[in-house]
């Protein structure tokens, strides 16, 4: 077989030709890699060949050069490399021979290929004159050569990072402006030039800085808005989107001159995807519009000068904008899919946004709008009238809405009975954001009735109907509800709404989420009931693990992938129902519990390693032991083989992350009995912290998991005393030194923190209680000059401040004879005890603070 007849395999309806053509394909990658790639290459460059299978074969090229995963993408990167560069060479050459064919097809894939190459060679400094070959080809008088060379470089600017082509923003961009000019004859040039205009918009900020620049930039793009194509306008506008989101400081004169007129006009247009993005530029506005007002708060709280600019473009457009988007929300169509995203939607989400940016502005100008359709014979603005309203929940003053919302309530419970599905669904929805923003509007001696009614009516209507008023009823549960009182305003209300939900998810049928939202329900009832709910929450209990054991029976007779899933999403919603009883009821759980791990270890032995279900049952697990406690311990043996294997499972770094908590949780019930887990435990932990693998999220639970282990067994710490230091003290010189370049470093970097000084905690108190806390005194001098170097550290979070000063107290406490004396008289201590005692009165860190001090006066008298 011909090497593009296995191409052309791989593409059959025959799934038994595909899969033998997949492992051929397989074979001589892993054969003779070199050799395979200018296979590919060859074929993608046969101008005799046909159109698949030079499409497959350039997409196949690609696919040897990507990866989704980091890792994978470094060993593609690497293998690549390694190649000899003759061979890289007739491949690079290849590739862009290709872009001249006349057949799209082939050249996207070919543009694709030369894209996944320069991600891995231009930060390498190496393949340096790709970009000018494919800016000479622009001004090449072949249209078809244009295009795939315009779309070749929107692929590269896609894919690497911005600061490796800044050095060259100047001539990609002329060429790209040169492409996307009015006086371009061709729009399927102008469309590939708009696109990579799109992609290259991060890079070329020094172009964006020159006004002059700038000018032209935003003229073409603004031009563009007028093609005679739909492709350049719908290309257009998301630039403008774009551009919107990354240079909105440097919008004010564009708005003025051009852009409120443009944006209205494209709302408006009957080309439903202009439409569209037109929209979606004033979400954007009001997206960052309404960052720039937390941005200005967060400044004004910490007493520092805001430094950007809001210009309010939301408020001065609302006349033309608001009027545009109400009009649009009666734009519905009665046989859309509820999935598929269209003009009513998108007015609808850029209302909300709207009223979060500008507040109580939003009210007058709506309401009218509102009573005038509430009561219309048609429906669309009905339905229209209902949505606007619900829309603008957010953002206002409640003071300004209470009274409104009070009066529509009546007519809002009523239309959740409406005679047509779409406005049933508002109905419900706006009730929901009614009960989520705005409980206090309800008045429970006179709507919660009618209300409860009409959402228990809800749960048996459509399916569509039915995820809205589960939402709506986990709202008002949430508001309403708490486990320490001993009844609330729902509990009379509370079994008739759980008999409802457990006989709507009778059924297998899940259609738009209803019966995953039913559960979902359930569970927040069950965690939010009040002590005179707790009968039936013990009874809902039974009846999911009833449910669940059925799953399990019927296991067997699933097949074909769909009917796992299903079966793996019912099980998930059962085990969370499961999860939250058991945290509700405590240690009354204990009558079931037996059955309970029986059904978890059974789960555990049939789900995959990749399974959510493991997850799941994981975290019931968890509830289970902190109910029962010491008595956990029976079912231990059985269940430590799962927690092994989960905390070795380094590619699911979430149930690896759970496996981590549940140690602790184990450590905290069993004290002193757990000890005889713990070289296992510590064993793995240590792996783990080794691991190139696992995700790094991971990694500052399992230190502060030292602390839990440490606390359980005391003095017997004292023989893992000497690894969990070294482990520690290299997390904190990693961590002071870390730079703060970005909110996810400094995130992570705060989080690794928490971890070390929980760490530390635990290690102390245990040691401490059984007489050994000088074992610790050695690393004082570290542990001090590290917590020294967060104090003095601007991004430091309050809970690594609130973890700090606990461990400062509890070093006092264990050294009360004066031995850490000097270190406690520290001025930046002093100024750390006083800056948390100065928090809010209440405060958890304001009473960590003063019990701290008193130990510290105490250490240092």
């Amino acid at each position: 077989m011909s090497f593009a007849e296995i191409l052309g395999g791989t593409l059959s309806p025959d799934a038994h030709i595909r899969d033998q053509a997949t492992r051929a394909l397989e074979s001589a990658e892993n054969e003779n890699f070199p050799q395979y790639l200018l296979s590919l290459t060859q074929e993608l460059a046969n101008e005799n060949g046909q159109t698949p299978v030079r499409s497959a074969a350039g997409i196949a090229l690609k696919n040897t050069l990507t990866a989704k995963d980091d890792i994978r993408q470094e060993q593609h990167a690497q293998r690549w490399l390694q190649l000899d560069d003759n061979v890289r060479g007739q491949i690079k050459q290849g590739t862009l021979i290709t872009l001249s064919s006349e057949n799209r097809q082939v050249t996207t894939a070919a543009a694709q290929a030369i894209a996944a190459i320069t991600a891995i060679e231009l930060p390498q400094n190496q393949w340096l004159d790709v970009i000018s070959t494919l800016l000479q080809n622009v001004s090449s008088p072949s249209t078809s050569l244009k295009i795939a060379s315009l779309q070749t470089i929107g692929f590269i600017c896609e894919s690497i990072d911005p600061e490796i082509l800044a050095t060259q923003s100047n001539t990609i961009l002329t060429a790209v402006i040169q492409g996307a000019n009015s006086e371009e004859p061709s729009q399927d040039v102008r469309f590939a030039a708009i696109t990579a205009l799109y992609n290259s918009l991060e890079f070329v900020r020094q172009n964006f800085e020159n006004e002059g620049e700038r000018n032209v930039i935003m003229q073409t793009v603004c031009e563009a808005t007028q093609s005679p194509s739909v492709n350049v306008q719908i290309a257009a506008f998301e630039c403008l989107v774009r551009i919107m989101q990354l240079y909105y400081d440097k919008m004010s004169f564009y708005m003025e001159k051009a852009l409120y007129g443009l944006t209205v006009i494209g709302m408006k247009h009957e080309e439903e995807k202009i439409a569209l993005q037109a929209i979606e530029f004033w979400s954007t506005v009001c997206d960052e519009e309404i960052e720039l007002q937390l941005d200005e708060e967060e400044a004004r709280e910490s007493s520092r000068p805001f430094e950007n600019t809001n210009f309010h473009f939301a408020k001065i457009a609302l006349p033309q904008v608001l009027p545009t988007l109400l009009y649009l929300l009666t734009k519905q169509d009665e046989d859309a899919d509820e999935d598929e995203w269209n003009v009513s939607m998108a007015a609808a989400t850029c209302l909300s946004l709207l009223a979060q940016t500008i507040g109580n502005d939003i009210v007058a100008p709506v309401i009218p709008f509102v009573e005038q359709n509430i009561r219309n014979p048609d429906w669309h603005y009905r339905e229209a009238a209902v949505m606007s309203f619900g829309s603008i929940l957010e953002g206002p003053n409640p003071e300004v809405l209470t009274p409104l919302v009070s009066q529509a309530l009546p007519v809002l419970i009523e239309m959740v009975k409406d005679q047509v599905l779409q406005v049933k669904d508002s109905a419900a929805w706006t009730l929901g954001r009614v009960c989520d923003l705005l409980i206090d509007c309800i008045q429970l001696d006179v709507h919660l009735e009618n209300l409860i009614r009409a959402l228990v009516a809800g749960l048996e209507d459509n399916p569509r109907i039915v995820a809205n008023c589960c939402w709506a009823i986990m709202n008002l549960t949430e508001q309403l509800g708490g486990n320490d009182a001993d009844t609330y305003a729902l509990s009379q209300y509370f079994e008739p709404i759980i008999t409802t939900l457990l006989r709507i998810t009778v059924s297998n049928v899940n259609e738009n989420n209803s019966r995953t939202s039913a559960y979902e329900t359930m569970a927040t009832l069950a965690s939010t009931g009040t002590k005179d709910t707790y009968p039936t929450i013990a009874k809902l209990g039974l009846a999911i693990l009833e449910r669940l054991d059925t799953t399990i029976a019927n296991a067997n007779q699933v097949v074909g992938t769909d009917d796992r899933l299903t079966l793996g999403e019912l099980q998930s919603n059962l085990l969370n129902v499961l999860t939250n009883v058991t945290r509700t009821l405590g240690r009354d759980v204990a009558e079931i519990a037996d059955r309970i791990m029986t059904s978890v270890l059974q789960l555990l032995n049939m789900s995959s390693k990749m399974s959510a279900v493991a997850e799941d049952s994981f975290l019931l697990v968890g509830a289970l032991i902190t109910a029962l406690e010491s008595d956990f311990k029976r079912y231990l043996d059985s269940f430590v083989p799962f927690l092994y294997n989960a905390l070795q499972n380094h590619e699911e770094y979430q149930l690896c992350s759970i496996s981590v908590g549940l140690i602790g949780d184990i450590c905290r019930s069993l004290g002193p009995d757990a000890a005889q887990y713990c070289d296992q435990f510590m064993t793995i932990l240590l792996q783990d912290l080794e691991s190139d693998v696992l995700h790094r999220d991971v990694k500052p639970g399992i230190l502060s998991c030292f602390g839990d282990i440490a606390l359980a067994i005391g003095g017997r710490f004292e023989s893992y005393l000497d690894v969990s230091f070294r482990v520690l003290i290299s997390a904190c010189n990693l961590s002071a030194s870390t730079q703060a370049s970005d909110y996810d470093t400094i995130d992570y970097n705060n989080q690794l923190r928490v971890g070390i000084f929980e760490a530390f905690v635990g290690i102390v108190q245990g040691l401490k209680s059984d007489g050994k806390a000088q074992l610790v005194l050695p690393q004082v001098q570290s542990i001090l000059g590290f917590m020294n170097v967060v104090y003095n550290d601007e991004t430091r979070s309050e809970e690594a401040t609130k973890a700090m000063i606990g461990l400062l107290g509890d070093l006092a406490d264990a050294f009360v004879s004066g031995e850490i004396r000097d270190y406690l008289r520290s001025e930046w201590i002093h100024a750390l005890i006083k800056e948390g005692r100065s928090s809010p009165r209440g405060t958890p860190i304001r009473e960590v603070s003063r019990w701290a001090r008193e130990m510290i006066k105490r250490a240092s008298a």
